[in-house]
């Protein structure tokens, strides 16, 4: 998904995996224990968070650019399909869920909101579930609106329309 050397310029629109889409503000040089490192600072709009990356540490963090609009079709077609749920306890299923919102691929975090997903028609869902649907859709929203260059609000009503439609 990132590429080997991806090198971000200032106002560029990226993804940080832990906490989703973000701007690259500026390219500053720290002096830490007389080690001069060059880092990103990006600003996370949705969580008043200002993250610095260190550019050489882009790999481990996971710092990409903005998925493409061929990915995004591919968020929709998986939103359309039929949810999978494994018969397994929440608890396991939750940390896997985790696992696929931080990983910060858009495919990952889609396949958690289509399984989420309850129709007004269906069963009530539980407290943690809720919680952990509103995380992967506000993080799948938010890259969706960046790539199609929208708003958050009209990518989160595209997405559930898909899901309620479906």
């Amino acid at each position: 998904m990132t590429k080997k050397n991806a090198q971000f310029k200032q106002g560029e629109t990226v993804v940080y995996p832990k906490h989703g889409v973000g701007e690259v503000m500026k390219i500053e040089t720290m002096e830490v224990a007389s080690i001069k490192t060059n880092f990103y600072v990006v600003k996370m709009e949705q969580s008043k968070l200002t993250i610095r990356v260190p550019t050489d540490k882009l790999e481990q963090v996971g710092l990409r650019k903005l998925s493409s609009k061929k990915v995004i079709e591919e968020v929709f077609g998986i939103l359309k399909l039929k949810p999978k749920i494994r018969r397994i306890m929440w608890s396991r299923r939750a940390q896997e869920y985790d696992a696929k919102i931080f990983s910060g691929d858009p495919i990952k975090i889609a396949e958690v909101v289509r399984d989420l997903f309850r129709k007004t028609s269906q069963a009530e869902q539980s407290y943690s579930e809720r919680q952990m649907f509103q995380v992967a859709i506000e993080r799948l929203a938010r890259e969706v609106a960046a790539v199609e260059k929208t708003d958050y609000f009209q990518s989160t009503e595209k997405i559930e329309t898909i899901l309620r439609n479906k």
